[in-house]
């Protein structure tokens, strides 16, 4: 057979090859060869006797030429042959599948697109606005600070008769958020807007402005056209926290967000008529959305002394409330709820650029949830009346108690009693890096870093450890690489004794011990590095005195229900 005869034969189904021959009425297996004629011979019979005693020709009948057809159903093949079948239709059940598996695809990937488009549209909602202020991205391992600022700008349909007319947005409302690194526990500081002080000099839009000095700290924001940066630097010229990034959000954000969760419950302990804000509730409890949360949120003549300070206390009680709302099964679980705040969320908010995506956000979310209520902790900034007026209508930070409130944020100290046996094992193990023997202070090698944000303060400490307490090892090699919140010391596993004695010396707690390495003095000799951080008072004062006991201060938790009164 040549190459063509076979490639045609090998084309055709073996089985369509066995056909019957009507001369025989058998089935004969044939394939066409190249000629057209059967490459198989076909049957033979016997010469007819007295023929040519075998040397004669066979004779050789003519094969028909090969057909397919289909035999009557009577008809079986010979046992060993195969006949041709005929194709089955596919099954109903086989279509349902074939059926159900093309439009699962289609909705699989049309959920797909339609996931991506929203969440494009998600993001294309959030109004981003960089800052020289804030950090450029969110950090899920460390403590960080949130400023949140509610301002008085009358954007949106209905707002007309809120606000100051014609206002730049002010800060009115501020809260500084911490969250602890271990996220046991949140502090949110309120900053009252009547508080009096220096707002320093900043950046808005690559342009300078000028600092003011004795205002109030709501002009910190659109005065001048000071932007949220601005208010940032405020925070920390006020507090010493440096915030790492802010949310904004104007009169609109309270209305639609409130209503995308389904309303907040409120309780008042009496009937309350506010014709100045519009607020009118009986005595008892309310679920509030829309413009009956922003009225509750504004009033200023319905609670207290009917002053700023009252009004804080019912905004936290209001924030406390949203706080259960949120971390509520109801919430969570309600892909309605859900995706009505995320949409309300990102159109209302306008955030800084290391927080400014939609996955970022929901990082930040994330780690909030990580915190339980009963550790979220309302407080307001320690103040008193300004002494500088006759009839008193703003306030300042109270000097005693405000800085406590301000270096226990600082210093991640919690405001209530999270008892964790994580935290436990933590404080047990740092107190035992302080017990065992401890050298001579002469014997002590140390290097020292200023990381902190006193000047000079690695070579004061130097002279106060040679001059005062014997400590000759001792060398500055200038500032940090980076600020940090708290004084460390590493050193190796050979120079715990000497750990323990400068710790002893200079006050330090077992946390700010850290074993790891020492490094290379000027004289080559291993030494301990010792950086200072903002827990850094002055030489010969012991470091982290007073920062790991929490400030007697009033406070509310997210998990109470309190009564506005």
């Amino acid at each position: 057979m040549d190459a063509q005869g076979r490639g045609r034969a090998e084309n055709v189904d073996p089985a369509d090859q066995w056909v019957l021959n009507p001369q025989t009425g058998d089935y004969e297996l044939r394939l066409t060869p190249s000629g057209g004629q059967s490459a198989v011979p076909g049957p033979r019979r016997a010469a007819p006797r007295g023929g040519d005693g075998g040397g004669g020709r066979r004779e050789q009948r003519d094969v028909p030429p090969q057909r397919r057809r289909r035999e009557p159903q009577s008809q079986a093949p010979p046992p060993g042959r195969r006949r041709s079948k005929p194709k089955k239709k596919k099954s109903t059940g086989k279509k349902v599948l074939l059926w159900t598996a093309g439009t699962l695809s289609f909705v699989v990937l049309a959920t797909a697109i339609t996931g991506y488009v929203y969440y494009e549209h998600l993001n294309g909602n959030i109004t981003v606005d960089d800052t020289p202020e804030a950090k450029d991205s969110f950090s899920k391992d460390e403590a960080f600070n949130i400023l949140v600022i509610g301002t008085d700008k009358r954007t949106g349909k209905g707002n007309e008769g809120y606000g100051d007319k014609g206002s730049v947005g002010h800060a009115d409302t501020n809260i500084l958020l911490h969250v602890s690194k271990d996220r046991t526990n949140a502090t949110a500081l309120s900053i009252p807007r009547d508080l009096i002080v220096d707002v320093p000099e900043c950046e808005a839009d690559g342009k300078p402005i000028a600092g003011s000095t004795g205002v109030r700290f709501n002009t910190s924001l659109g005065q001048g056209g000071r932007d949220a940066g601005c208010t940032m630097k405020t925070v920390k010229a006020v507090t010493g926290i440096t915030p790492d990034h802010f949310m904004m959000a104007d009169f609109n954000a309270v209305k639609t967000l409130t209503s995308a969760v389904g309303g907040v419950e409120v309780c008042v302990a009496k009937d309350v008529n506010d014709p100045d804000s519009h607020l009118k509730l009986t005595k008892g409890t309310h679920n509030l959305a829309g413009e009956q949360a922003l009225a509750f949120l504004r009033t200023r003549h319905s609670f207290g002394n009917q002053g700023d300070l009252d009004r804080i206390k019912v905004q936290q009680q209001f924030l406390g409330s949203l706080a259960r709302k949120m971390s509520s099964g109801d919430t969570i679980t309600n892909p309605v709820k859900l995706t009505r705040l995320a949409d309300a969320a990102t159109k209302a908010l306008t955030v800084d650029q290391g927080i400014g995506s939609l996955n970022k956000l929901k990082d930040v979310a994330l780690e909030l949830k990580k915190v339980p209520t009963k550790n979220i902790s309302f407080v307001t900034t320690p103040v008193i009346d300004n002494p500088a007026e006759k009839t008193p209508v703003t306030v300042v930070v109270d000097q005693t108690k405000g800085p406590e409130v301000f270096d226990a944020v600082k210093n991640d100290v919690s405001l209530t009693e999270t008892k964790k046996k994580k935290a436990q094992q933590a404080k047990a193990a740092d107190a035992a890096k302080l017990k065992g023997t401890k050298s001579a202070a002469s014997d002590v090698r140390v290097d020292i870093y200023n990381g902190s944000s006193t000047p000079g303060a690695a070579q004061a400490t130097v002279t106060y450890l040679q001059n005062n307490e014997g400590v000759t090892k001792s060398s500055q090699l200038g500032n940090a690489p980076a600020k940090q919140a708290k004084t460390t010391l590493e050193y190796s596993p050979d120079q715990a004794d000497q750990a323990r004695r400068l710790a002893d010396i200079m006050g330090l707690p077992g946390s700010a011990l850290k074993p790891g390495k020492s490094e290379l003095n000027d004289q080559g000799l291993p030494a301990m590095v010792l950086i200072l951080g903002s827990d850094f008072k002055e030489a010969g004062q012991p470091i982290g005195t007073g920062s790991a006991k929490a400030p007697d201060v009033i406070k509310q938790t997210a998990d109470k229900t309190v009564c506005a009164k």
